[in-house]
């Protein structure tokens, strides 16, 4: 439990949780609450800037193909169509029947207020806090919330991984639980690594990659042993993959009392070969929101809402390695029976040079905190002005979209 959260607990507060939270180096903490109101929130921060102009691909807009040659442009038959002009990446292939069915759209163009510098750790703080800076914040937006209902209690709760799940750090009762699995290498030591490797994209992608193989498992194929530079597999220990682990273990709370659930997916930082390491991340978020929604059961399903946001975007053009460099506008996922699915929110902002942000980036036409706020709203029923002035300060909500069904 915390109560007040300095600039500093906020990027270190794993130093207390204990040694055996870096079980997996593709997850960090998993966070629920309890809370008195029937509808579930599932909010997973995807960590490295998820490119979204790969995720779904905006494939009917001529400029497109122009900015990326040899990457994500080619319109096969096999590749899941979403409306004639959005397509899905083939590594989402298994959500696509939650479009069909109405439980899965996007919001396309989206960001967090964050413009500076394009760094993970600032932006990831922004993202969390929900706010357009970080002076004087000292939770985040999913305690915030929380601190606005009455009756919550602490109920059951884990964190898993380096680092934290800062949205639901703050005052409002949040319990964490990890893991226990033994480790090669400290969460701290990681998080001082890719702070130090940070400026040298080439280095921080490279780094980010083996922490995404060390969690790869043996080949069913052969039997052999996968990579496992930096730790033994958290799957060694349970038999299945951690963010299976973590889903189902949310969803076995989820169907009593916990209402809200954080947890983070790893590994889209895709400055090199995007077309080999994005697809593996976003293998695990299609697996992560399937084991959900099996775990939930179709009546709890209905009742829930799942919301996949990132830092940022990444550029529009591809880059010498085969991949893409740290952007503005990116894409949200949502997904559950709550959510009015089969859509593609946001406005379109085109692929010109002229239409982009800085002349390299998808323009942000939607801030990530508006969807985000009316989803809440519609969860937990507080007011317009509660959620733009408290729960995210500074946010002008907009008009209802109709996120949910």
């Amino acid at each position: 439990m915390t109560s007040t959260l300095s600039r500093r607990a906020f990027l270190t507060r794993s130093a207390v949780i204990g040694c055996s939270a870096a079980a997996s180096p593709l997850l960090t903490p998993v966070s629920l609450a309890a809370a008195p109101w029937d509808m579930r929130l599932v909010v997973i921060i995807l960590r490295g800037g998820m490119d979204g102009l790969d995720a779904v691909r905006p494939l009917g807009d001529p400029e497109f193909a122009t900015w990326r040659p040899t990457l994500s442009t080619a319109r096969d038959k096999q590749d899941p169509d979403l409306n004639g002009f959005f397509g899905l990446h083939p590594a989402l292939a298994s959500v696509h029947p939650l479009w069909q069915a109405g439980e899965l759209s996007f919001v396309h163009a989206a960001s967090t207020p964050y413009r500076v510098k394009r760094s993970h750790f600032d932006g990831q703080d922004l993202l969390e806090a929900g706010t357009i800076s970080m002076a004087g914040v000292r939770d985040g937006w999913l305690n915030r919330t929380l601190q606005q209902v009455p009756g919550i209690e602490m109920r059951t709760a884990f964190a898993l991984g380096r680092g934290d799940q800062k949205v639901l750090l703050g005052p409002a009762q949040v319990s964490d639980w990890v893991p226990g699995a033994d480790m090669e290498i400290s969460p701290q030591a990681i998080r001082l690594a890719e702070r130090i490797m940070e400026d040298d994209p080439e280095f921080h992608a490279a780094f980010s990659e083996a922490l995404m193989l060390s969690e790869e498992v043996d080949s069913p194929a052969t039997g052999a042993p996968a990579y496992r530079s930096l730790r033994q597999d958290m799957s060694e220990i349970s038999g299945k993959s951690a963010h299976v682990r973590i889903s189902q273990y949310a969803a076995d709370r989820l169907r009593e009392e916990t209402r809200v659930v954080s947890f983070s997916l790893n590994g889209w930082d895709t400055h090199n070969n995007q077309k080999r390491t994005l697809g593996p991340a976003l293998n695990r978020l299609s697996t992560s929101i399937l084991t959900l929604k099996d775990g939930l059961g179709p009546d709890i399903w209905q009742k829930t809402a799942i919301v996949a946001m990132t830092e940022f975007g990444r550029t529009v053009r591809q880059n010498g390695t085969g991949g893409t460099d740290h952007g503005t506008g990116g894409a949200m996922v949502l997904a559950g029976g709550a959510i009015r699915g089969g859509h593609v929110f946001g406005d379109w902002p085109g692929l010109e040079e002229a239409d982009l942000y800085a002349r390299r980036d998808l323009m942000p036409t939607t801030d990530v905190r508006a969807p985000a706020a009316w989803i809440i709203r519609a969860m937990t029923g507080l007011d317009r002005s509660t959620l733009e002035r408290t729960v995210f300060p500074g946010l002008e909500m907009g008009a209802d979209r109709g996120y949910l069904a």
